[in-house]
């Protein structure tokens, strides 16, 4: 990365995810090929915080996103070798806490708390409401909770860039990596805002899919499938992982973040956003377009994000391009933990050699120039992006590479 010091390298070590079609990575990553069943709001099934060491009582006063960031950063630390057991507590082996950093970002953070907590207020008055409410509502509540669950004294933070927030929180991690302000960061995204409240307003801006199938790049695809859930990578210094002999998944080697600079909930003309995203990413990595074969492309299925989306690949990339592929047609969007649950698929790619299909797709847009996967494709690991773009113009990008 351009901006790193002496020569530091961030690699990914470990991955952790909570999602509609699969927690865990077996099953996650078996649900990445498995048709999802029509459904216009996608819920994490069963989740259960007890199996991840969140005891009743902690659980009262964590809202849902912040026990799926819990459950994801403890599956990742346990896939990193840090943690013995996914639902232990306490302090992490072979790392020194002063060195390690979280950054697990939210796009709304605790809005069925405050949703509730409302109605509390409505029905009986300012004294029924609970004290935990701003602590249950507040975006970096995933943030803190896994900091003092692992007691983890390095940076701390939390970014909300809407739909961009996971995508850019691991890359702000990468950089604290790779400046030498951490050796170790857990990085990523946890949402769970599937209130009556937002589910409406969605719904009023007709950004919802009217049948429930979400179909990235489909000449028929009308609108997006909103879901919940999160993820969360384990990133470590290159030597500081070898030095522990750690297993490396990937390498992330460049990140990109532009505006649009346009609209509250558009894409700019023509993707210029998106481009100069990927452009800037690329560059950061010293990676060149010709070096990419594969896109994990934001692809909500939505008419214009999809368009603009497909001319931005189609400049940087011309025909016929890297493999593109989009999972939300069975993830579902989960907003904020989008970015960060399609990072866990792409490095989850790397492991198996392997790209999962676009499901729900099926006729691609005859406008699109785009080589879509559509079914289970063998991939040679090389360079590839992963594209995030949220509400607000927020643009994000990653760039992977062999480890």
């Amino acid at each position: 990365m351009i901006e790193s010091r002496d020569g530091r390298r961030v690699v990914v070590t470990g991955v952790g995810v909570v999602a509609p079609c699969g927690t865990g990575l077996a099953q996650f990553w078996a649900g990445l090929t498995r048709p999802a069943e029509p459904a216009v709001v996608r819920r994490v099934p069963s989740f259960d915080p007890v199996q991840w060491g969140i005891g009743r009582v902690e659980a009262r006063r964590l809202d849902r996103f912040a026990q799926f960031g819990v459950a994801a950063a403890a599956q990742a630390l346990a896939d990193a070798g840090l943690l013995p057991d996914p639902a232990g507590a306490g302090a992490l082996a072979e790392v020194d806490p002063d060195r390690v950093g979280v950054l697990v970002g939210s796009g709304i953070g605790g809005a069925p708390s405050w949703e509730t907590q409302a109605g509390v207020r409505a029905e009986r008055g300012d004294r029924a409401v609970s004290p935990l409410t701003v602590p249950l509502v507040m975006p970096n509540a995933a943030a803190a909770a896994v900091s003092m669950r692992w007691d983890l004294r390095g940076p701390c933070e939390t970014v909300s860039t809407a739909c961009a927030t996971g995508t850019h929180s691991i890359a702000g991690a990468a950089r604290w990596v790779a400046a030498g302000r951490a050796d170790v960061a857990l990085a990523g995204g946890a949402e769970a805002a599937l209130t009556q409240t937002n589910l409406a307003g969605y719904t009023n801006m007709r950004a919802l899919s009217r049948t429930g199938i979400s179909r990235p790049f489909d000449v028929d695809r009308d609108g997006f499938c909103v879901g919940e859930g999160a993820a969360v990578l384990v990133l470590e210094e290159a030597v500081h992982a070898a030095g522990r002999g750690a297993r490396a998944y990937v390498e992330l080697a460049g990140c990109g973040s532009t505006a649009d600079a346009y609209h509250l909930t558009q894409p700019a003309p023509v993707g210029r956003g998106a481009l100069a995203c990927m452009r800037a990413a690329l560059a950061d990595a010293r990676v060149s377009a010709a070096e990419v074969t594969h896109i994990n492309a934001h692809g909500t299925s939505t008419p214009m994000n999809d368009a603009t989306e497909a001319q931005a690949i189609r400049q940087l990339f011309r025909s016929p391009g890297p493999a593109v592929t989009a999972i939300k047609g069975v993830t579902g969007h989960a907003q904020g933990a989008a970015g960060a649950i399609e990072a866990v698929a792409l490095v989850l790619s790397y492991a198996h050699r392997t790209l999962p299909p676009t499901m729900g797709t099926v006729t691609i847009d005859p406008e699109f120039i785009l080589d879509l996967v559509l079914k289970p494709r063998p991939w040679a690991p090389a360079a590839s992006i992963s594209n995030s773009f949220g509400f607000g113009g927020h643009n994000g990008s990653l760039v992977f590479v062999p480890a």
